[in-house]
């Protein structure tokens, strides 16, 4: 069960080992995409297809109907990886060997739908990745198996998002191999440690000048792809910040542009301030700050919303 890329890997590793046999592949319903807002498979159905395997997509996986679709599949096992759907009791009992998750942080740290981005966001060092047994609480399953990665400075949500889904199918294949030979362990998770990365909004890519510029770099990073940090220029229009360097406070108002030259605006935060040194204006592409400047679309000493 998977529908985001993240997921991409993992099943296409457990095709190329040839040790189990894939009874089906569970995605989510196409969804309105792109500019156009045309209808589109999501990347798990994408790859699954592609090679000719069974595809289902319940608009409502704990549906009567959805629930006897995946009963004729009699599955050992059921994997979950970013399928994006809750899990109730009656398909967590429905495999004799259980139902397992591949999560992108070191539970109990990070539970819920954008581990990797609020892990960048929040400014941490080091994640990981986790396999657990599911069960009706989220994210709060018995541990299996646990890896770490380092989080580089320059990491986006995507870069970091693409290591850690090569390393996760490694790992998921691991957990795989040793249920089967059951040997799998199981580690209760310490609730007091838990920590929680809700669903992104894209309200949450706003900038508010009043944090800090250390705080705001974060985000920048861990918000992209989607939603992006941005702010409302003066002609109401949006602005996205895709790339952004700390520099030294200049003890003005939140917001104030303190510099419009040089590499990008330099725009004053809650504590230290923000060289903007990568944007796209509304409906154009992106473009380095200084080029941004060139168009004269933002003035020194300026007070940004």
């Amino acid at each position: 069960m998977g529908s985001a890329e993240f997921a991409c890997p993992a099943l296409e590793l457990i095709l190329k080992s040839g040790c189990d046999e894939i009874a089906g592949v569970v995605s989510q319903p196409e969804r309105p995409s792109g500019r156009h807002r045309k209808n589109r498979k999501c990347p798990v159905d994408e790859f699954a297809s592609s090679k000719s395997l069974s595809v289902l997509t319940p608009e409502n996986i704990n549906a009567p109907e959805s629930l006897e679709a995946l009963r004729a599949l009699k599955p050992d096992l059921v994997v979950v990886v970013a399928y994006g759907q809750i899990l109730k009791s009656d398909i967590l009992e429905l495999a004799p060997k259980g139902c397992i998750n591949l999560h992108g942080s070191l539970l109990p740290k990070y539970r819920g739908a954008a581990p990797i981005q609020w892990a960048i966001a929040k400014g941490e060092e080091k994640t990981g990745i986790t396999t657990m047994f599911i069960n009706e609480k989220m994210d709060a399953g018995d541990i299996i198996l646990q890896d770490d990665e380092q989080i580089a400075p320059d990491d986006t949500s995507d870069s970091l998002g693409k290591r850690l889904a090569g390393e996760g199918a490694r790992l998921l294949l691991e957990t795989i191999e040793m249920i089967r030979r059951g040997a799998a362990p199981r580690r209760k998770q310490n609730e007091t440690a838990a920590t929680y990365a809700p669903r992104l909004k894209k309200t949450d890519g706003l900038i508010d000048w009043t944090r800090p510029a250390g705080e705001l770099a974060c985000r920048v990073r861990g918000f992209q792809p989607w939603p992006c940090c941005y702010f409302t220029s003066s002609n109401k229009a949006t602005v996205k910040v895709l790339r952004a360097r700390i520099e030294p406070d200049a003890s003005a108002l939140p917001g104030t542009v303190l510099e419009a030259s040089g590499e990008g605006p330099l725009i004053q935060a809650g504590g230290g301030s923000l060289r903007l040194l990568e944007i796209q204006p509304e409906g154009k592409r992106p473009m380095s700050g200084n080029a941004f400047l060139c168009g004269n679309q933002i003035k020194e000493k300026a007070l940004l919303a």
